[in-house]
């Protein structure tokens, strides 16, 4: 049988090599056999596309989401406005979908805000420590202290409503959430063997921990910075919603939604479908970023 198999010329098997795939690729292999976190991604990506060819060439749209046609307000869904039209007879699917411009500006512009400051005091305060660490920490707690929504509310009545306004106010109120993670994280990551070898070698403290600390760090902050923007459209939606936040003829959803609440049972349809979009966005945003938790969690990889 072996005499056969060499007169044949048949290759031997091909063992398996050896895994040597980098940390990113085993996490972007978990997170695909994670349904609800690629479906979350697929949707994700559908609303970027959709806000990123409104705003390029608005013109795609069926109707003009700001044209006013008092004619033909509040108009059921049908074939000819599927989402139906407001008090205004605006069609509501067109000012959803422009609207997806603001909501994800908000919520990416935001949480690039907090992240970037957060990030560096709470890595600051972490490697530090002593007086430095006390004093970041004790004003963050105190930010913490005030519910965040209050806390954005008390920014806009200092800054004034808009649409920029609302991407600063919203950004500071999360900077302690991402200094407290980054703190905890580099307090247990500066004790490590290869930052000790740094700073034997006059590695600056700003080297250290741009180079050595913080790359370490990293999967906490992406996966902060993914609930973090569900989180930020969430407050854009209720400063909206309390008619603080982007003002009319915008669309911006929480202002669709604090709107259409006055005609809850005249024409329900004017609430519900800014609401389910609302709900969908931040659904998909804190369904993807559990998946990128659980694809960093080595156990979650293994099982």
């Amino acid at each position: 049988m072996a005499e056969a198999v060499a007169q044949t010329g048949g290759a031997p098997e091909e063992r398996p090599a050896e895994k040597t795939e980098s940390l990113w690729k085993d996490v972007w292999y978990s997170l695909r056999q994670n349904v609800p976190a690629m479906v979350s991604l697929a949707i994700i990506v559908l609303l970027a596309l959709v806000a990123i060819i409104t705003f390029v060439a608005p013109q795609v749209l069926p109707y003009d989401p700001y044209q006013q046609d008092l004619s033909a307000s509040f108009q059921g869904p049908s074939a000819a406005h599927w989402f139906g039209t407001d008090q205004q007879g605006r069609d509501i699917f067109c000012r959803i979908l422009i609207g997806s411009q603001i909501s994800l500006t908000v919520g990416l512009l935001s949480v690039a805000i907090s992240l970037t400051i957060g990030v560096t005091l709470g890595a600051l305060a972490g490697y530090k420590g002593g007086v430095v660490d006390t004093v970041i920490m004790r004003f963050m707690d105190m930010m913490l202290a005030i519910p965040s929504i209050l806390l954005a509310i008390a920014f806009m009545a200092a800054l004034g409503r808009g649409i920029d306004k609302a991407i600063i106010a919203i950004g500071f109120v999360s900077i302690p959430e991402y200094a407290r993670i980054v703190r905890s994280q580099v307090l247990a990551v500066k004790q490590s063997d290869y930052v000790a070898a740094a700073r034997v070698i006059g590695d600056s403290d700003a080297v250290i921990i741009f180079r050595h600390v913080l790359p370490n760090v990293m999967p906490s902050i992406i996966v902060r910075a993914t609930l973090g923007i569900s989180s930020a459209i969430l407050d854009a939606a209720a400063l909206g919603f309390l008619g603080l936040g982007v003002q009319p003829p915008a669309a911006e959803w929480g202002d669709m939604l604090g709107r259409g609440r006055n005609y809850i049972f005249a024409a329900p349809y004017a609430m519900i479908f800014p609401g389910l979009a609302i709900t969908v966005t931040v659904l998909a945003f804190n369904l993807l970023g559990d998946g990128i938790r659980d694809a960093f969690d080595p156990k979650s990889r293994n099982r």
